[in-house]
């Protein structure tokens, strides 16, 4: 899986475009990903990533990087030995990208606006 590119509001990814907030677990999209708590992620809004067991999580914040993992869900995913990485939308991409080159077994959360 890689993703071919994000714009504000748009990512497309194996050259699907998706024009809301998306997941990405065991190298497939879970599309229209809603927060209970909008720009804070918590532990209801990735339960069925931390059910994957994933090495890497990669948040992607949006473009000025409004949305971010609550601290007790970073922490409890660093206990867990899950790297937890948050950036800017654009470029947790990149991250994204060259992370899946590793053959790590990576999930992530993208948001695509603010």
């Amino acid at each position: 899986m890689r993703i071919d590119s994000y714009t504000f509001g748009s990512i497309s990814i194996d050259g699907i475009v998706y024009r809301n907030d998306i997941k990405i677990i065991d190298n497939s999209v879970v599309p229209n990903w809603w927060r209970k708590s909008g720009h804070n992620v918590v532990f209801e809004d990735v339960g069925d990533i931390l059910a994957a067991g994933p090495d890497v999580v990669i948040f992607g914040n949006g473009d000025p990087g409004q949305m971010r993992p609550d601290p007790s869900l970073a922490d409890h995913m660093a206990e867990k030995s899950i790297e937890v990485i948050s950036l800017p939308t654009a470029q947790a991409v990149e991250e994204f990208n060259r992370r899946v080159a590793e053959n790590k077994k990576i999930a992530a959360g993208f948001h695509l606006t603010c």
